[in-house]
């Protein structure tokens, strides 16, 4: 026991600090991609690439030089189809790491000059815009920009940049307007743009009832923090 005790000792002596900076920075880094993954049809790709990889390394112990080779053909080819793939996903990730700031931006900033909430009249706005378009049955889009910058969405649309108020929103979804076909983007508590062209969302687990606009708000909120 007393070998042991000491064996132990000497090992946790030699831990430096620069080897605990190391252990939790290796695992940030795999937490962020197995929650990440998690949510993705990646998932269950990478599954498959690990039982591959698996098995490449059996058929080498093994020497089974005809299948390793077939094997290790799969791994090299397969990594470039998967970065075609998932363009997506990794433009998803890489984005989230990108904006490395508060998932809620600007959404409770505090203004100054008069000292009040913004969020609360800006929250009072959307809100009574949707309770008076839903009373109409009018169909409405509205993407509120955070972290994710949307730029190449709002490209697709015309620009506006007006103050958010609830009769300019009444009139931008009213139906015979011009921009209502689409979606308006919301920025910084501004219109930045309307009549949006959003991306669709490939989830084939959808509901077959739901129509372009929910697919369309799906597949952006699967794409951005919006």
């Amino acid at each position: 026991m007393a070998g042991v005790k000491e064996a132990v000792m000497k090992a946790v002596s030699m831990i430096r600090v620069a080897d605990i900076i190391d252990v939790i920075i290796i695992t940030m880094i795999l937490y962020y991609i197995f929650s990440f993954l998690k949510d993705t049809r990646a998932g269950q790709v990478i599954k498959g690439v690990v039982l591959i990889f698996i098995c490449t390394q059996i058929t080498s112990w093994l020497k089974l030089y005809a299948t390793n080779y077939l094997f290790s053909t799969i791994i090299q080819i397969g990594a470039v189809a998967l970065v075609v793939v998932f363009q997506p996903e990794l433009r998803k990730a890489l984005s989230r790491i990108g904006s490395g700031s508060s998932l809620v931006k600007e959404l409770f900033a505090i203004d100054r000059e008069s000292g009040h909430n913004r969020f609360e009249s800006y929250l009072a706005i959307i809100l009574k815009a949707t309770y008076d378009l839903a009373a109409t049955k009018t169909g409405t889009l509205m993407v509120f920009e955070r972290t994710t910058n949307l730029g190449e969405i709002s490209a697709t649309g015309t620009p506006v940049d007006a103050e958010l108020s609830i009769e300019l929103i009444k009139n931008i979804f009213y139906p015979k307007a011009p921009l209502h076909d689409g979606a308006a983007i919301i920025r910084d508590f501004r219109i930045h743009a309307a009549g949006c062209v959003l991306p669709l969302s490939k989830n084939n687990a959808l509901s077959s009832d739901l129509g372009t606009r929910h697919k369309a708000g799906t597949g952006m909120s699967e794409e951005s923090d919006a």
